[in-house]
């Protein structure tokens, strides 16, 4: 069960001013690999699961970020952490 909720928006610098949504389409990309569930909204991303697993994707993703050439990088992250299990769909389910 998971115990963690996990918002990150990644801002990846570029040494010449260029577009970074094809970085941050591989940041969610490094997301969807690691199989956590996840949903993506329009200025961050949402991952469930647990909490030592996330902070390794959010490493994933930085990485990936260097990889593709970018010269620095923010990742802003908020963690709901919850021992006994925290869901998206839980915190939600009130407004669908």
């Amino acid at each position: 069960m998971a115990n963690a909720l996990v918002n990150v928006q990644i801002i990846p610098k570029t040494s010449n001013g260029e577009d970074t949504i094809p970085l941050v389409d591989a940041a969610i990309a490094v997301i969807e690999a690691s199989g956590v569930k996840y949903q993506v909204n329009p200025l961050e991303t949402t991952m469930e699961g647990d909490l030592d697993t996330l902070f390794f994707v959010i490493e994933k993703m930085n990485q990936r970020m260097v990889e593709l050439g970018s010269i620095s990088v923010i990742s802003q992250v908020k963690v709901y952490y919850k021992p006994d299990g925290a869901s998206m769909d839980v915190l939600t389910e009130k407004y669908r």
